[in-house]
């Protein structure tokens, strides 16, 4: 990274599933990502609970003495659905605060293997970055090419130009979870100047939290 400037990022935010998939790899790659955070001293901001891929990378960051704060809607703790979070746990009350509140807690995200649920956090991160509501860097960790179709449908919707150029450099991608944190750190993010002249105002009745609301 010689001669790149590095953004400085101290809590990362990752998405993934809450099943461990079929291929052990998964795991293991997961496994790895939480050490790999830990020993480059980051924090993890993660949807909570304990189960698959989530408990894997929130274990092994707590195992080196990082911080792990998990996010959870009140309704996931009901009879320990997700089982018990890994270091502190902030309940909302529904899906829409828990991804607001990772957005405003964390400096980059990253997404992992996962289902339905995982792949509403990533595209939401996008399409809030590409609205200018937020400039953090999104990355895949793109493990035994699970999101080989994902980018080349991306690419595709690029091609048919639903997706801009400017837009689609948004979703950084590697295989290797310390070029994708070195790429996070280097990444400039480039606003659309039509976009960017949307405003968006914190709701004075919600004390400061962003409320999206869009001002014109």
């Amino acid at each position: 990274m010689e001669g790149v400037s590095v953004r400085k990022i101290k809590k990362i935010c990752v998405f993934c599933g809450a099943n461990s998939g079929k291929d052990v790899a998964f795991v293991n790659a997961t496994f790895h990502l939480g050490e790999v955070l830990g020993k480059r001293k980051f924090d993890l901001v993660y949807g909570g609970g304990r189960l698959g891929l989530m408990g894997c990378v929130s274990t092994a960051v707590a195992q080196h003495e990082r911080q792990v704060l998990g996010i959870i809607p009140s309704a996931f703790t009901v009879n320990n659905l997700v089982g018990e979070t890994c270091g502190k746990e902030i309940k909302v009350a529904t899906m829409h605060e828990r991804l607001l509140t990772m957005m405003e807690l964390s400096d980059a995200f990253i997404a992992l293997p996962g289902g339905f649920g995982t792949l509403e956090e990533l595209f939401q991160m996008i399409s809030w970055a590409q609205l200018n509501i937020h400039n953090k860097p999104i990355g895949l960790l793109n493990i035994n090419g699970f999101f080989n179709g994902l980018l080349s449908f991306v690419d595709h919707a690029v091609e048919q130009k639903f997706i801009t150029q400017r837009a689609r450099k948004i979703m950084i991608s590697a295989t290797t979870v310390d070029e994708l944190v070195d790429k996070l750190q280097a990444f400039r993010f480039e606003s659309d100047p039509a976009l960017s002249q949307l405003k968006w105002s914190p709701s004075s009745s919600q004390k400061g939290k962003l409320d999206l609301t869009l001002r014109l």
